[in-house]
């Protein structure tokens, strides 16, 4: 499994993104409250320090289709616990339970309308720990994305907890 580290498991491609997309995902964000103005009107966001309209650093690209989806993970379906392994064709730890051991992520350049967003995730590390239940195998899997530039956007690191 070790070896298996560093491999890509999923790579995906945006769509273009478009002014009413982060105008929506602002109204939804900040609901009840109305979202900033560098959000959503075009001259406040000219004049805001970013000189046009930005997406909020947690906007998803992909959080209605994708352009392009590729990787083993994209093809392995389901949701068991030895998903990620069975993606990359190897033997899984074969325990019995998952869960989300954490997400950490740093965002870097804005997200502007017009930028294509490229995701692509790794394998990122294996760690063994001893726990009540038993041995505990924490998974990372780090996703890197960058837009149409190649100037990177966001890196998020994701921990899977399985027992």
């Amino acid at each position: 499994m070790r070896a298996a580290i560093g491999t890509t498991v999923s790579e995906r491609t945006s769509f273009p993104i478009d002014p009413s997309d982060i105008r929506r995902w602002a109204i939804a964000v900040y609901w009840p409250d109305p979202p900033p103005s560098a959000f959503v009107d075009e001259e406040a966001a000219r004049a805001s320090p970013h000189r046009g309209l930005v997406a909020p650093e947690e906007f998803n690209p992909f959080a209605w289709l994708a352009a392009r989806e590729g990787g083993a993970l994209d093809r392995a379906g389901g949701a068991d616990v030895n998903r990620l392994e069975r993606a990359l064709g190897i033997p899984g730890p074969d325990l019995s339970f998952q869960l989300n051991g954490g997400l950490e992520a740093a965002y870097k350049e804005r997200m502007r309308p017009g930028d294509v967003i490229t995701s692509t995730t790794t394998l990122a590390d294996y760690q063994e720990r001893a726990g009540r239940l038993g041995p505990m195998l924490f998974t990372t899997t780090e996703d890197h994305w960058v837009n149409q530039a190649a100037a990177t956007v966001k890196r998020a690191r994701m921990t899977l907890i399985r027992y």
